[in-house]
């Protein structure tokens, strides 16, 4: 039986082991996702090798650092500066981001992003997954943070326009996403931005899935945008992250079924 799993910590709270056994129940394929926490990533990494794990999904606080213990990192990852998934191959490892995919993914099930504006608040790895995978489906992105030397280190990685958080009310976008952990369990009366500057965008998305609906989108509804969680971002990110392990086509519905039903359940 082969065995996949997820490092981080915490992981705890993370819902990527039901989903992804469901999807493998789904595909027939006798397996096990596991759950493990890290205090130690290169041994752990190591671990990936001795247990024989066959992929793994990477969560905070490791995405960037685990780069370098791998025999090689595929050139989208490479350039985003962050892994996700990893494949063993014989012995061989390889990280993988897909990240940009599920987020982009899941914006054309409900708009269209070529020549659109895209104000993306925050310039961490989530930040630089959004921007890259905006660039690649011909989106104009606008990076947006707190600190404006990071924004403008982020946005001239990439060749894009920044601005202060303080200038938020200045930026014209079709859609701002929150890549940002702000708002999310257990702070969720936290939001990243204040409620007056949001009507100014016609979509708020926000990349958390725990709670479905932050305080930004709540705020962002009462205004009168139109909002999406980063449920679909995480499903889709899910979904590219078992065709890279197996080379089978993902249960895409299943999967959203069963993380939503979750998460509902859980309030």
């Amino acid at each position: 039986m082969d065995v996949y799993g997820v490092i981080g910590n915490p992981v705890g709270h993370s819902l990527s082991p039901l989903m992804h056994q469901a999807a493998l129940d789904a595909l027939g394929i006798p397996a096990r996702y596991l759950a493990f926490a890290v205090r130690d990533l290169p041994a752990a990494v190591q671990g990936i090798l001795g247990l024989n794990l066959r992929g793994v999904s990477v969560t905070l606080p490791f995405k960037t650092e685990v780069m370098t213990l791998l025999d090689e990192v595929e050139a989208d990852a490479s350039a985003i500066g962050a892994v996700n998934t990893i494949v063993n191959d014989h012995g061989r490892l390889t990280g993988f981001n897909t990240d940009g995919t599920g987020l982009i993914r899941d914006l054309r099930e409900v708009m269209d992003i070529e020549g659109r504006r895209f104000a993306v608040l925050g310039a961490g790895g989530a930040a630089r997954a959004a921007v890259f995978g905006l660039l690649q489906a011909g989106g104009i992105p606008v990076v947006l943070n707190r600190t404006a030397q990071k924004a403008e280190a982020l946005a001239a990685a990439f060749g894009c326009d920044f601005r202060p958080l303080a200038e938020a009310a200045g930026v014209e976008a079709d859609c701002l996403i929150n890549t940002t952990p702000v708002g999310m369990a257990p702070g969720v009366e936290r939001s990243p931005l204040t409620a007056d500057v949001l009507g100014r965008f016609r979509w708020v998305v926000d990349i958390i899935y725990t709670p479905l609906r932050t305080r930004l989108l709540r705020e962002a509804a009462a205004v009168g945008c139109r909002t999406r969680s980063g449920l679909g971002m995480f499903i889709h990110q899910g979904a590219e992250q078992l065709r890279i392990w197996t080379g089978r086509t993902p249960p895409v519905d299943l999967m959203r079924r069963v993380v939503e039903a979750r998460l509902i359940e859980a309030g």
